[in-house]
């Protein structure tokens, strides 16, 4: 597929997602931008989360990781199911009683404005890590595909990727989004199954029966470790660290619950919930078929890329053929950009909700501050993904993601589960130097984890480490005093 063919390509979608902005983005209000006016139909905001759950790490690091990992992530897959429930009806009920715009909210009435202030610069570093981490990963397939051919250097195609989300997103925030996510879902998952469809065509496989029985056949379709209990692959690590991951990446992240806040009222938000876990499961078996084959493709055709590099490399060869080449970059830029625009728009609503406290700013001029803060968190996306193509290379990005995730998330899962389960009040100022030094020790016990515990290695459960850790520091501030919520 030629350079030109692809940059067309790129500017057709682009182009269709301006129109939606064009027609969604009519009514410029901090109401519509921050929640859609609560009026977003709830079976939309169910399919649009597959893509904003999934993402271009999904799209790309789960096929390049089963060479590996074989179908272990698929244990995860099964946590997460388990932790969407949660959401639906502990957090979701609470997030609705309390009216939310930013559910950060509940920690001020909980505990008080330092913990409030604490938990949102939690999510505000979280999400702009995993933001960076995602737009990353399609900024690299990107540069490798169109921009180095044209001399372009990697931080100009950093730029016009955000650029491309401000673009669509300035003016309609969520209500915007919830569409395009709708549509770039599409696009992702027709993509994967066009891509199957040829992957099983070129290995001899002329049904699905035949698919599925090469999958389970395989050696590399193994779902459960149970034999090693210190394998950071063991099952129930990986099943509970699946279920926090969900709790916290989800339940406790403004970028995934603003969705859920525009739906009309509770009852449709659970809908949605369940509805989008159910399908999630199998989306996420699609994606880990999709790498098995990928694999079997390139072992039989002598093809060296590994991890991440794989999908792109074998969708852009020359004889996988232009429809495939072109379903695979539609569904790298829409799982990419499915998360990525989401993520611009909730960093915006919690910096303005959270931060400057934007409902206390004179009426006339709160639209000004978003849309500056907008572009502010434009330009450090921008900062941090150049960051990491200095720190990351050969890695599989969706594992990076996670360890990131273990440390950045913990103290929110800490402090939402201490407010939840517990009666108890806290000394406020003290919070965020807890917030602080739980993920330094979940480091260091990570670091050492061998050594301190027996040959037991730490996987994706650091997330629980840190979030244990947080609740235990916060039994030790405790105080006698009352807040607004008991």
């Amino acid at each position: 597929m030629s350079t030109n063919a692809i940059i067309l390509l790129i500017l057709a979608y682009f182009g269709l997602l301006i129109i939606i902005s064009y027609f969604t983005g009519k009514e410029d209000s901090n109401e519509a931008f921050f929640k859609a006016n609560k009026s977003a139909p709830w079976y939309l905001v169910a399919f649009g989360m597959i893509g904003a759950s999934l993402s271009g790490v999904t799209f790309i690091s789960v096929p390049g990781a089963v060479e590996d990992k074989q179908f272990g992530y698929f244990q995860v897959v099964l946590g997460y199911f388990f932790g969407y429930l949660i959401i639906a009806y502990v957090l979701l009920p609470l997030y609705y009683r309390m009216n939310l715009t930013s559910i950060y909210t509940y920690l001020r009435e909980r505990f008080g404005n330092t913990s409030y202030k604490t938990g949102s610069i939690a999510f505000l570093i979280s999400r702009t890590v995993g933001a960076a981490f995602r737009l990353f990963l399609v900024a690299k397939v990107l540069q490798l595909l169109v921009f180095e051919n044209l001399s372009i250097p990697f931080p100009v195609t950093v730029v016009i990727t955000i650029a491309l989300i401000w673009l669509y997103t300035f003016k309609g925030g969520i209500k915007t989004i919830i569409f395009t996510d709708t549509l770039q879902t599409l696009f992702m998952l027709v993509s994967v199954i066009v891509t199957i469809s040829f992957l099983a065509s070129a290995l001899g496989m002329s049904s699905v029966s035949e698919v599925y029985n090469s999958i389970a056949e395989s050696q590399l379709s193994k779902v459960f470790f149970f034999e090693d209990g210190n394998d950071s692959q063991y099952f129930w690590k990986s099943f509970l660290a699946g279920v926090f991951i969900t709790i916290t990446m989800t339940g406790l992240d403004q970028d995934m619950m603003q969705k859920n806040l525009t739906c009309k009222n509770l009852k449709e938000a659970q809908k949605n919930m369940v509805s989008f876990s159910v399908i999630l499961i199998f989306v996420n078996l699609l994606f880990l078929s999709l790498g098995l084959l990928l694999t079997q493709y390139a072992a039989q055709n002598g093809i060296t890329a590994k991890k991440d590099d794989l999908f792109p490399t074998i969708a852009m060869l020359p004889e996988i053929g232009v429809v495939t080449s072109s379903f695979f970059l539609l569904g790298l830029i829409a799982a990419a950009y499915s998360s990525a625009d989401s993520a611009l728009t909730s960093l915006t609503t919690s910096f303005c909700i959270d931060i400057i406290e934007l409902d206390k700013k004179p009426k006339k001029d709160q639209k000004k501050y978003r849309k500056q803060i907008h572009i502010l968190f434009s330009v450090i996306l921008v900062i941090v993904i150049i960051l990491f193509d200095l720190l990351f290379k050969d890695v599989s990005v969706i594992w990076e993601l996670f360890k990131a995730a273990g440390y950045t998330y913990g103290p929110l899962l800490g402090l939402f589960a201490f407010g939840i389960l517990t009666k108890k009040h806290l000394k406020d100022s003290y919070v965020w130097i807890i917030a602080i030094v739980a993920p330094v020790l979940s480091y260091i016990i990570n670091i050492y984890s061998e050594e301190l515990l027996n040959g037991y290695q730490i996987g994706f459960e650091i997330l629980i480490v840190n979030g244990l850790l947080t609740f235990l520091g916060l039994l030790l501030i405790t105080t006698q005093s009352k807040t607004n919520i008991d």
